[in-house]
């Protein structure tokens, strides 16, 4: 964590190249811009969310501002010599730090507090454990905008207050998303406009000297000296942030979906899937993050807690559709119940680490456990169950099937006879089934104990009642089956293989979803007009036909590259150089104009001329990597290509010719002069080029 005065000496977050945004189908349209017409919710809303973000911010203000007087009382303890003074500051320095902790105290709870997220329904499921969104301060982009369009675009800034406008109110907007579908596309709508953003104003190397301020949704990622919420000026902290919270939406409404039918359990699924993948492509994609939470070792693992979440959703699916009367079947239910408890396992291991264990709340790191013992305590229930209370269907469905089934049901033989004779003999089922009720009894009554040494999860009446039920249930049935002239101790049970009927995935973020138009479009075609590229100011000439006509070859389009001069022509005599772009005509703006439409005004011209205004591109940082140009959103594919073209001063590069990729019908290549058409044998140059 760093403050502002830290934020030029630490390393800045950065994605995995920001010219390479993966999936980001967003095309670039010609036409008007209508705007985003996704908005926030209310935030002065009064439901049970808003009211507990009002309440978190209210306590992230007061931490701010305790930390503030604990750095001037250090300060002043250090520099002043007075013994009284010393004592004084060390008296205050006591009360400040003690109220800290208990402000942080108060926000843990906040953050812990899982029940607002929950499902409205009535039926009796055990809550999954959903994130809190991070929180940001606005930012006023207006002058670092206008300035980088005056500066390095050579346009008149105030014509471009609509677009800025718009692009602020947007991300106002995404501070407050509603929780679903809308807010998700809300959020992923600004996170596609950041890669705009990005390719427009932000050069390599450079900031433009704004600060993204964003709090994490946990209380100790403070930095202990400074107090404030995490800052950088890299936008690629903003784009961290707002994907991690796509993921921590999509946990939200993983865990407010009605779990007690199929399709319920189905959409929290996916979504839990969906938040997978939002944190491991954060984690996969970004570096060098100021806070915990979006660290490499946090972020895995949330990845984990997700997984953990949608194979108990597929435990419950299992337990809805699976015959609850057949011997195999019940077998089948206990190992899908022991995966469970494995992958919460692994989890409660991950989150026992050392960079992760000080960030995790107790609530949580609780209830993994609670979890990890109930599922492996139904584990063993369900195999007392089919030991005990599906001799018929044993006999059904033949030894052969049952005993192959049982043979791969333990990680190791149980004591005591064959299992061949166990599944023919009732008794020896009997005291089998009766060992995995007694380790389902101990189980329970370990998820009970953990759960009672957390405040948090006291509170949560469902998860209490569950558990209740279950342990109930199991020393119900564990003494349905003691009996008094049994006197034989009870065998220890084996553990029981875990084994999954449906793997969870990870399902990366698909930005193709929201598909966007760059707002600041007007500026031209990103492929030459981006915070990447350098280019001469703008030079106007006037252009008339001669007796050999105009003398240059253009080719492709938004915007239209002059290919070629002829030597002595019109075009050489007025200043037009190989390599240069058309970007108006007659004081009309042509930065998007097709070919076609350059050819027929050029066709047109009458003999007083034509005035064009022509830029000639220096260099180009975007122009080494082709992979990452096809992954672009900008405009066509014709318009991405243009990325890859140039030349370096003084050369004349193959690339440059193959700037616009258009089929036409046969192997030869049309070339247009003075009003006549003949073929030229250049083999399988597609390229569209037009000769005046």
């Amino acid at each position: 964590m760093m403050g502002e005065e830290s934020a030029t000496r630490q390393p800045e977050m950065s994605d995995a190249g920001s010219d390479e945004e993966l999936a980001l189908p967003a095309r670039m349209e010609e036409g008007s811009h209508n705007g985003s017409i996704r908005k926030g919710c209310d935030p002065c809303s009064q439901t049970q969310r808003s009211k507990l973000q009002h309440r978190r911010a209210r306590i992230n203000q007061q931490i701010n501002k305790e930390m503030r007087m604990r750095a001037g009382a250090e300060n002043l303890f250090r520099a002043t010599t007075n013994h009284k003074v010393k004592e004084t500051v060390a008296l205050e320095l006591s009360f400040v730090n003690s109220n800290l902790q208990l402000l942080k105290e108060e926000l843990e709870e906040l953050n812990s507090n899982m029940e607002v997220y929950q499902t409205e329904s009535e039926a009796i499921n055990v809550p999954m454990i959903p994130l809190g969104l991070k929180e940001t301060k606005e930012v006023d982009l207006t002058v670092p905008l206008k300035d980088v369009i005056c500066e390095h675009y050579g346009e008149d800034s105030s014509l471009f207050e609509k677009e800025i406008k718009e692009f602020m109110e947007l991300r106002q907007a995404m501070r407050t998303p509603s929780r679903n579908e809308a807010g998700l596309e809300l959020l992923m709508e600004y996170y596609n406009q950041l890669y705009y953003l990005d390719q427009r104003f932000f050069p390599p190397h450079r900031t433009l000297g704004v600060h993204f301020h964003w709090y994490p949704p946990k209380p100790d990622v403070y930095d202990s000296l400074t107090g404030v919420p995490s800052c950088q000026r890299a936008l690629a902290f903003e784009k961290g942030s707002v994907l991690f919270n796509v993921g921590a939406l999509y946990t939200q409404i993983g865990a407010r979906q009605d779990r007690s039918a199929t399709a319920g359990i189905d959409r929290a699924i996916d979504a839990f899937q969906r938040a997978a993948g939002a944190f491991n492509y954060l984690k996969e994609n970004f570096s060098n993050a100021p806070s915990l939470d979006m660290s490499g070792p946090s972020l895995c693992m949330l990845v984990r807690l997700m997984i953990a979440q949608v194979q108990e959703c597929v435990f419950e699916r299992v337990t809805l559709t699976t015959p609850d009367t057949h011997f195999i079947t019940k077998l089948q239910v206990a190992k899908e119940a022991a995966r469970v408890s494995d992958v919460y396992s692994l989890v409660l291991q991950t989150m026992s680490q050392t960079l992760v264990k000080d960030y995790v709340p107790f609530s949580w790191a609780s209830m993994v456990q609670v979890k990890a013992e109930h599922f492996r305590a139904l584990s063993h229930y369900n195999a007392a169950v089919a030991l005990c209370d599906h001799t018929q269907s044993i006999e059904e469905g033949g030894d052969e099937e049952s005993a192959k089934a049982l043979f791969q049901f333990h990680v190791s033989s149980p004591a005591g006879p064959p299992l061949s004779q166990v599944l023919r003999d009732p008794e020896d089922r009997r005291k089998l089934g009766k060992a995995h009720l007694r380790c389902a009894v101990i189980r329970h009554e370990e998820a009970m104990r953990v759960h009672g040494l957390c405040k948090i999860l006291r509170k949560m009446d469902i998860l209490q009642e569950v558990l209740s039920f279950m342990y109930k249930r199991s020393l119900d049935k564990y003494s349905e089956m003691d009996r008094e002239d049994d006197f034989d101790e009870t065998a220890e049970a084996p553990e029981i293989h875990s084994q999954t009927q449906h793997k969870p995935d990870i399902t990366p973020p698909n930005f193709s979803t929201v598909p966007v138009t760059d707002i600041f479009q007007r500026l031209g075609p990103l492929s030459v007009f981006c915070a990447r590229a350098r280019w001469g100011p703008v030079r106007v000439v006037s252009l008339q036909r001669g007796d050999g006509g105009l003398g240059l070859t253009l080719r492709g389009d938004s915007p239209v590259l002059v290919a070629g001069v002829v030597p002595g022509g019109c075009a050489q005599e007025a200043g037009l150089r190989e390599g240069d772009y058309i970007v108006a005509v007659d004081g009309e703006d042509f930065k998007w104009a097709k070919h076609g439409e350059v050819v027929h005004i050029l066709k047109s011209c009458s003999d007083r001329g034509i005035q064009l205004s022509i830029i000639t591109l220096h260099t180009h940082h975007t122009q080494v990597d082709r992979r990452q140009v096809m992954l672009s959103p900008s405009g066509d594919e014709a318009n991405a290509l243009q990325r890859t073209t140039g030349r370096a001063k003084g050369q004349r590069t193959a690339p440059l010719l193959n700037w616009n990729r258009k089929k036409t019908g046969g192997g030869g290549r049309a070339t247009k002069r003075l009003g006549s058409t003949f073929s030229l044998p250049f083999g399988n140059l597609r390229d569209c080029e037009s000769m005046y």
